[in-house]
């Protein structure tokens, strides 16, 4: 038995029992599917095809996508925290986890029926808000489930693992929708870009991905525990949110350290998602890329994140995830600056100081969440994971206007680069301070 202590000597439990192998995998292949969403839906297809000039101004149409996501990012805030503490205290985490994805994958088909014209815009519009409420929600309960299919010594490992997967499955399923439907001009099954079909089956191909890939964490790992029935009765939506506000003053007395880090990931969070989110236009606007290049861009992009998440999984283990962390951030760093400084080289240029900023985003991801992990107290997870989403939608507008006000005042897509890394930057600042937590045998 271990105990894990963090800098104000407050004890969390590990998982109980050990957990298999067939357990890890089954949890991993959740986040494999995931990427029907991340990668094709909100990345580099559905988004991409509703901000297209079928739907009418580009201009326009982006910042109505822009407002649309911000509401879906005030949602997340308000429910994430209060839906985790639910979980936790209902027993009944897997099954939320279950009930969001299907949802997700729903909305995710029901893209097939928005059609390249204007009046379909707000149906895009509402299916891609609202699928990105419900996966942050799924998402909630699937961080928790972490402690589920670890063990304070593997944790990082298996985080890693999961990690990886995501990008592994990014990887197929970008394949396989650019290859088999999208880049052909007739793909599989004799679909076109006729009223754009091909990007319309590219939905239902990423719904049945999600929907597969998720069933075996549904079927194999079993649901978490309740501390017991009077937690149960006592956990109901209105009251939910008067406890909330208590349990986040009870976490600044007990775990500090924790509501430190949140505030500092919630920072370089950000600066890491806009890595990815500006990373095709970047390569479009101030590199050259045409759409295939960007696409095949990002593919290289995850085989790259993919390999070196799960293999780092391993050294956050042993030598914890901070340093892993703040490695990370300093790698992105310097790379992110060097695509800036020696834009002038062109393409080349992009691909391997670009790909040398896919090499540390994922690390960064994997040992945020592990860090986190091992300063939570026991029987919180699904709650503090839930401020975890909530930190890091309320910081979500930074890499976007730091990257924007870059390109305003300077006139140049390619001066966006250093808002992203001015973020990172000051994540990394905040981050320093933060005590991690450390195990110790019993």
């Amino acid at each position: 038995m271990t105990e894990i202590l963090d800098g104000n000597g407050a004890a969390a439990a590990p998982s109980e029992g050990t957990p298999t192998r067939a357990a890890v995998l089954a949890w991993g292949l959740w986040d494999c599917g995931s990427a029907a969403f991340n990668a094709v839906v909100t990345t580099f297809v559905f988004a991409v095809y509703l901000t297209g000039s079928s739907f009418g101004d580009e201009d326009v149409i982006a910042a109505q996508l822009g407002w649309a996501l911000a509401i879906a990012g005030f949602l997340i805030a308000v429910l994430a925290p209060v839906t985790g503490a639910r979980s936790d205290s209902s027993g009944r985490r897997k099954f939320w986890l279950g009930v969001n994805t299907f949802l997700v994958v729903a909305m995710i088909a029901g893209m097939f029926f928005v059609l390249p014209s204007p009046e379909y815009l707000l149906l895009g519009l509402v299916l891609l808000a609202a699928g990105n409420v419900v996966f942050e929600l799924a998402g909630v309960s699937y961080n928790a489930m972490l402690f589920q299919v670890s063990t304070p010594r593997t944790i990082g490992k298996v985080s890693g693992f999961g990690w990886g997967m995501g990008y592994i499955g990014g990887i197929v399923l970008l394949l396989i929708v650019y290859f088999g439907l999208i880049g052909p001009e007739v793909g599989l099954f004799g679909v076109t870009g006729d009223d754009g079909l091909d990007v319309r089956v590219a939905m239902l191909v990423s719904a049945a991905w999600f929907g597969l890939f998720a069933l075996p964490l549904l079927l194999r790992v079993p649901e978490n525990q309740a501390p017991d029935a009077q937690a149960r009765a006592r956990v109901n939506v209105l009251r939910s949110y008067v406890e909330l506000g208590r349990d986040v003053a009870a976490l600044w007395r007990t775990s500090r350290q924790t509501v430190y880090f949140l505030v500092a990931s919630a920072i370089f969070r950000d600066g890491l998602a806009g890595v990815f989110t500006f990373g095709g236009v970047l390569a479009a606007s101030a590199f050259g890329f045409s759409p295939g290049e960007v696409i095949i861009f990002a593919i290289a992009a995850n085989v790259v994140a993919g390999i070196a998440t799960i293999s780092v999984g391993v050294l956050d283990d042993r030598l914890g995830a901070k340093p892993v962390i703040v490695t990370a951030l300093i790698g992105l760093i310097v790379s992110g600056s060097l695509v800036f400084l020696l834009h002038d080289g062109g393409q080349i240029v992009f691909w391997t100081a670009g790909l040398a900023l896919c090499l540390f985003v994922g690390p960064a991801q994997s040992a945020s969440r592990t860090f986190l992990a091992r300063l939570i107290p026991a029987g919180r997870e699904g709650e503090v994971f839930g401020m975890y989403a909530t930190t890091g939608r309320a910081a979500s507008f930074l890499a976007p206007t730091a990257f924007a006000l870059m390109v305003t005042i300077f006139g140049e897509t390619y001066w966006g680069i250093l808002g992203i890394v001015l973020v990172l930057l000051v994540g990394l600042l905040f981050l320093l301070p933060v005590k991690a937590r450390r195990v110790q045998p019993a």
